[in-house]
């Protein structure tokens, strides 16, 4: 069959891996500008495609049918040809069901801010009213009728309990570092969640986390209406479990293995060791900042001062974390700026290699830590910002494979 995904930009997208996993090896993209749209839906020359960003309410009148859920929302993500007729469908709606569900974010009952008003917000209003939701509001940055700015959000409701739903592309691969609202302004958040996938977990989800609030990234809605998808394009139904067995299959593989610590506690060795068993690629940061910026990081610190080293060390992370799939050892004072772990959360799961300060080995190519008073000191100053920049504390007073095996275990990956 031929199959794919029609988007204006689709550099970002995993739908083509999630339909290989479903056996689909033919899927593709069909990227294209907005003027090429109608004279691809005309030729016909598909048998299904899913439809994204911005085309989902665009390809309604070129449709033969559209399926009455999918023209109550006012948006359509699937289309099959049967016979030479376009039917339309909406598996989004599946899709973020499955998600809110999955992840407990609490929407019946409660008032809900829809963050923007393409054709993924439509979506998300006919789930949040499916659930129950107390109120559905969209907010917008130019509001009609019925929905309100940004500025009104946010003084409405500063304190009163809320449930967020993203659907802009603000914080969408390569600009993670974009966020529609930050959760701090809403003390009553309650739950949210981004209909966003790359990256796993955006700017507005990790904020909201770090914040102590349900909170989850698109990829399960992702892989979700890609299996209803597909059972409408094969006219087939998949066996229970098949969505959660690709996402976290996806997730996996997707997921970068993050290592933070003091310096000597292993965290290159160990990292070499995980990416060569998980085929992952390895990123020394250390090495990278070498590489980058013409000096290392020692040379750095002692020519140009421990500010200007982390302002530079700050930048490299920020592009390495928009990176998937990969195994990241950071430098020991990583943890020391926010931004930095905020950024390592999207596409990962941070590890603290937590070696004792005992073990730990003084070197004089490390200037922040040349002398045992010194790793000492250091030790002190960071390990609470150790504990708590880390998804998962790791004992380190093992051997390097058993550190790695302790951290592949956690992973799921042994």
């Amino acid at each position: 069959m031929k199959t794919g995904l029609v988007g204006e930009k689709l550099g970002h997208s995993f739908s083509r891996e999630i339909h290989s996993l479903l056996g689909n090896t033919e899927y593709r993209n069909f990227e294209m500008p907005r003027e090429e749209l109608a004279g691809f839906m005309a030729r016909r020359d598909f048998d299904g495609v899913n439809v994204t960003i911005p085309y989902k309410t665009d390809v309604i009148p070129m449709l033969d049918y559209v399926s009455d859920e999918a023209r109550a929302i006012g948006a359509v993500n699937t289309v099959v040809n049967r016979g030479g007729r376009l039917y339309g469908y909406n598996t989004d709606f599946f899709g973020m069901r499955e998600l809110l569900i999955k992840n407990n974010i609490p929407v019946c009952g409660s008032d809900v801010l829809i963050l923007g008003t393409g054709g993924t917000s439509k979506t998300a209003k006919a789930v949040c009213e499916s659930l129950g939701a107390g109120s559905v509001t969209k907010v917008s940055r130019h509001p009609e009728e019925g929905e309100i700015s940004y500025g009104e959000a946010k003084e409405k409701y500063a304190s009163a309990p809320v449930v967020i739903i993203n659907t802009t592309p603000l914080g969408m691969f390569p600009n993670i570092s974009a966020c529609a609202v930050d959760p701090a302004d809403f003390k009553g958040l309650c739950g949210a969640a981004d209909a966003i996938f790359n990256p796993l977990k955006t700017e507005f989800i990790v904020r909201t986390k770090l914040c102590g609030v349900p909170a989850c990234g698109g990829l399960y809605m992702l892989v979700a209406q890609a299996v209803k998808a597909s059972e409408l394009f094969y006219d087939r139904t998949y066996p229970e479990g098949t969505t959660e067995r690709i996402y976290e299959k996806l997730l996996s593989e997707k997921e970068n293995t993050v290592l933070i610590g003091m310096p000597s506690c292993g965290k290159t060795t160990v990292g070499r060791l995980i990416a060569e068993k998980t085929g992952k690629e390895f990123m020394d940061c250390d090495v990278l900042f070498a590489e980058k910026f013409g000096i290392t990081p020692a040379e750095c610190i002692t020519k140009e001062g421990e500010e200007e080293f982390r302002k530079k060390e700050s930048e490299l992370i920020a592009e390495i974390s928009k990176k998937n799939s990969s195994v990241i050892a950071t430098g020991g004072g990583a943890v020391l700026r926010a931004e930095n772990i905020l950024n390592l959360k999207k596409n990962g799961t941070i590890f603290f290699i937590d070696r004792s300060v005992g073990k730990l080995t003084a070197t004089p190519d490390r200037p922040l830590s040349q002398s045992r008073e010194l790793i000492e000191k250091r030790y002190a100053e960071r390990y609470g910002k150790y504990l708590a920049a880390a998804d998962c504390r790791i004992d380190g007073d093992g051997t390097a494979e058993e550190v790695a095996e302790l951290i592949m275990t956690r992973r799921g990956q042994k």
